[in-house]
């Protein structure tokens, strides 16, 4: 009798080496896949990273006086939901907490003091409870000192998240070759908001900016698919998507909107910089060039040279400080 393997044929003896040797090539791959995802289901609570808006915003020159702002609210204007196939989400696409943010923005700043009125409601039955445990111990008015009245702030800000746009770039690229293949894709995002400064003591509008963020999503995946004998078939798939989480985007945009405010007022002449030479600073002038606006810089006097009044509105208004 013969051996079964005499009458095995050159293909058949490919496949069989081929099936040995695709085993064990993949199977680094699919651990490699386990383990990453054990890391990422593990990892611990971090500091929210910084952006190079942020550095930007940190790194402006400072004031001649810093300006008490504040903020009631900077809500979601877009009135969009996040977007789920075949289902409905009651989920916002953007964040609402944007209101939180701005008031970090401002507070990292070297040019806003940021005083609370989100919860001013909450802060004021505070202070009725001091001056009501004062009077209980009968000390009158003496403890009435232990309040100091509180900030009044010279600016309002004000404004919102104006639109959530998806989809405005999407592509891919993918190939296959006799079962093996793989592709990319990718879609583009755009976050837009506004923000702008408001006097309160003549509720002009002093300046509005508006800045956009773009979200990215991207993803990679690859696939086998393979008859590895008559009746045996290899199915492989592997893959990572990412993306741009949509709060750090608003983070951004909002950083970048408190800096061009500040630089804004510097052109139009709200406010002053201590020192007027800062005018040269690398932040003033990477956004004077991004606005295309000519480079600018203060005489002896405070007034602003290489400027025209095409490019800077304002210029010849009399300097104001809120």
């Amino acid at each position: 009798m013969k051996d079964a393997t005499m009458n095995d044929t050159p293909c058949e003896n490919c496949r069989r080496w081929t099936h040995l040797i695709l085993l064990p090539a993949l199977l680094p791959l699919l651990f490699g896949c386990t383990a990453r995802l054990a890391n990422l289901a593990t990892e611990r609570a971090s500091i929210t990273c910084t952006s190079a808006a942020h550095k930007d915003l940190v790194l402006l020159p400072p004031l001649q006086k810093k300006i008490v702002v504040s903020v009631y609210a900077f809500r979601d204007q877009t009135g969009q939901y996040k977007p789920l196939p075949n289902a409905t989400s009651f989920s916002t696409a953007v964040t609402q907490g944007a209101a939180s943010m701005l008031i970090q923005a401002l507070n990292d700043s070297n040019s806003f003091v940021p005083v609370e009125r989100e919860g001013l409601q909450n802060l004021l039955t505070e202070r009725k409870i001091i001056r009501a445990a004062a009077g209980e111990i009968g000390n009158g008015d003496k403890d009435k000192s232990v309040l100091p009245p509180l900030l009044s702030a010279a600016i309002v800000l004000e404004g919102g998240i104006i639109a959530y746009d998806t989809n405005v770039v999407t592509g891919g690229l993918g190939a296959k070759y006799f079962g093996l293949g793989g592709s990319i894709d990718y879609r583009v995002d755009q976050v837009s908001l506004y923000l702008r400064a408001v006097d309160v003591k003549s509720g002009r509008i002093l300046k509005t900016v508006s800045t956009t963020k773009t979200i990215l999503s991207r993803g990679v995946d690859v696939q086998l698919f393979r008859f590895v004998s008559l009746q045996r078939l290899l199915e492989v798939e592997t893959g990572l998507t990412t993306n741009e989480p949509a709060q750090l985007c608003v983070l951004e945009a909002l950083e970048k909107a408190v800096t061009g405010l500040i630089i804004e007022g510097i052109i139009d002449r709200l406010w002053a910089l201590k020192n007027p030479e800062d005018m040269n600073s690398p932040v003033i002038q990477s956004y004077l060039k991004e606005r295309g606006i000519p480079a600018l810089r203060l005489d002896g006097k405070g007034n602003l040279v290489g400027s025209t009044p095409e490019s800077v509105s304002g210029s010849n208004n009399e300097r104001r400080t809120p």
